[in-house]
């Protein structure tokens, strides 16, 4: 049995045919932003009173000319459409700002956490440098124990600085000074603290 013209069917998909408006959600957020922005300048707020004031006087001075007679309906009217209009477009610029200002927390958000962790490893890495470098030996240090190891080592051999320096004497060639002073072993500066 052929079915009917006038019905349609439920299982196939709707003809292309119909004109459907589909509108840029981007491209009408941009427009609305635009609009929003210029509500909100004094150039806008300067025309606006100019328009106003000459309708008014327009209307309430020229007689023949008048096509919106004292209270002034039309003016209302033009200025309820504004509101009706400016009050969406101001809240649609409003969310897609919302929008803008949630991925730049977000990303905002990321850089600090990444930030963070990265001053947490750098306060790891040099609390680590800290512990490996009070666990060498200075340069003081080192000084300090040989000195203190000299030291024993002169009150261990019980010989006096008299006795060495005899010993040093017999050790040195003809023609060299006096004492380990002119020994060229002793010429290191670095050596003087240890033997003061």
């Amino acid at each position: 049995m052929p079915e009917p013209q006038g019905r349609r069917r439920l299982d196939q998909p709707r003809s292309a045919g119909r004109f459907r408006l589909s509108l840029d959600p981007d491209a009408f957020g941009r427009l609305s932003e635009r609009l929003a922005r210029f509500l909100g300048t004094g150039t806008f707020l300067f025309w606006q009173t100019i328009i106003v004031v000459a309708w008014i006087a327009v209307n309430l001075l020229a007689v023949s000319l008048r096509w919106d007679p004292y209270p002034f309906i039309l003016l209302n009217l033009a200025f309820s459409t504004q509101a009706a209009y400016a009050a969406p477009l101001i809240l649609l610029a409003q969310n897609r700002q919302d929008d803008r200002d949630r991925v730049s927390l977000e990303e905002d958000r990321r850089r600090a956490e990444q930030t963070k962790a990265d001053t947490e490893y750098l306060a790891r890495e040099l609390a680590a440098l800290r512990i490996a470098v009070g666990e060498v030996a200075t340069r003081d240090f080192l000084r300090g124990e040989l000195d203190r190891v000299f030291r024993e080592d002169r009150k261990k051999s019980g010989k006096s600085k008299k006795q060495r320096e005899e010993r040093d004497g017999d050790e040195r060639e003809p023609g060299e000074g006096k004492g380990r002073k002119d020994d060229s072993r002793w010429d290191d500066p670095k050596l003087d603290d240890v033997r003061s």
